[in-house]
């Protein structure tokens, strides 16, 4: 892990990343002053949700995979193994919340550092949050 600033992006993130130019355009911007992070199962969770992305957009699925997959090359895959240590407090901490999403905020504890998220459900899980609309503040230090 870098020195350089860290955040960790959820799955709705990555799917911004490769269905629009916003999101794509702050990675690329940032990539030599931030290192970002995803748990594989935020890649995992993109990679499910892009069929029916595609259809409803009428696009080709598999154009939006390979960009996903591009991706990895900014977006460093976290495994489980690695964040599981924070599993119990992550767990807790998203239990009034959506439980399914513990492994970002454990990645997060992990990492000491933010989420970039649109998701409501990480605001007061005592983890900093960023949306997109401000996560340029951040970014820019």
């Amino acid at each position: 892990m870098s020195e350089s600033r860290r955040i960790v992006l959820d799955a709705n993130i990555l799917l911004r990343a490769v269905l629009g130019m916003r999101v794509r355009t702050l990675l690329l911007e940032h990539q030599q002053s931030v290192s970002f992070y995803s748990p594989q199962v935020c890649f995992e969770q993109a990679r499910r949700n892009v069929p029916e992305i595609a259809a409803h957009r009428g696009v080709d699925s598999a154009s939006i995979i390979r960009l996903l997959e591009e991706l990895e090359s900014l977006v460093e895959t976290v495994d489980e193994a690695d964040y599981s240590v924070h599993e119990a407090t992550a767990r807790s901490r998203m239990a009034s919340r959506d439980i399914t999403d513990w492994p970002i905020v454990a990645t997060a504890l992990l990492l000491d550092c933010p989420v970039w998220t649109e998701d409501r459900d990480f605001f007061g899980s005592g983890v900093a949050t960023w949306t997109t609309q401000n996560v340029g503040l951040y970014l820019k230090g």
